[in-house]
């Protein structure tokens, strides 16, 4: 090969390192999850009850408000839209509270609080057509009457990091250094009319075998509320304001802005993607 031929390779090797293109890094799969969250921590205390008892202040044991900050007995949806919230994202002014908990009289205030809006609980068919929660629906979850645990208890009691306590319906006795936390699922399936209903409960229902039942046809995002208390140890010093733990429920009165829930449905519910505060995918 000739001297000029070598030179003619050499600047043509050169050329190509020149314009060739660098790979692209690998992108991370998203995670195969529907859900998207807002973590609210706590507001305020008041023994009011905006759906339950509206315009009664006073009228109802002692709740803890999480979310928006001026809820009150005389609430209503204008109020929540155009008041502070304490959520991440701050464009959920959604209002959400429980019976506080009570540690020896004294109140005891969460230290983490986080609300996922979930598809799972129907099949993925379902999922895929999964409707945005409406704006101001109410919704009312567990049964603050209840005088035991038995088998309509759908809250759970379990320990932040000591999964082997396991899961209870009423307290349980956390090692020290843990957390007690507190699960409740909000029903998923609506009826497509009402946005609240005269026991707070009637216009929603939880899912049949994969499936919302006729009566409540529009599936929406399941609301899932994690509580954890910095407390522990023996749970015989534990009480809600509403009476043992079986008694735990929650409220939700929903005030999202409806462009806000359509696109955390649209890119993370239905495609079962995973997303974290801010609707993007985690």
């Amino acid at each position: 090969m000739t001297t000029k031929t070598n030179a003619l390779l050499a600047l043509l090797s050169v050329l190509i390192g020149l314009f060739a293109v660098a790979p692209r890094p690998a992108q991370a799969e998203p995670v195969r999850v529907a859900e998207f969250l807002a973590d609210c921590p706590f507001s305020h205390r008041l023994p009011d009850d905006p759906i339950v008892f509206p315009g009664l202040p006073g009228a109802s044991h002692m709740h803890s408000f999480f979310g928006s900050r001026v809820t009150n007995a005389h609430t209503q949806l204008a109020d929540l839209q155009n008041g502070a919230t304490n959520c991440n994202p701050a464009v959920d002014k959604s209002s959400y509270w429980v019976p506080t908990l009570y540690r020896d009289g004294a109140p005891v205030e969460p230290a983490i609080v986080t609300f996922y809006y979930l598809g799972e609980g129907v099949r993925d068919d379902i999922i895929a057509r999964i409707q945005s929660l409406p704006l101001g629906l109410r919704i009312v979850a567990g049964n603050a009457k209840a005088t035991g645990p038995d088998n309509t208890t759908i809250s759970r009691w379990s320990c932040l990091h000591a999964g082997q306590v396991g899961a209870s319906k009423d307290f349980v006795n956390c090692p020290s250094g843990t957390m007690l936390e507190s699960y409740l699922d909000f029903p998923q399936c609506w009826n497509g009319r009402d946005l609240d209903s005269a026991d707070h409960k009637s216009h929603m229902a939880y899912p049949v075998a994969g499936a919302c039942p006729s009566t409540h046809p529009v599936p929406v995002p399941k609301l899932r509320q994690v509580i954890r208390y910095p407390v522990s140890g023996d749970p015989s010093h534990f009480r809600l304001s509403s009476g043992g733990g079986f008694t735990m429920h929650g409220d939700f009165f929903n005030a999202w802005p409806v462009a806000e829930m359509e696109r955390r449905v649209r890119d993370c519910i239905r495609p079962i993607i995973k997303c974290g505060a801010d609707g993007r995918p985690s």
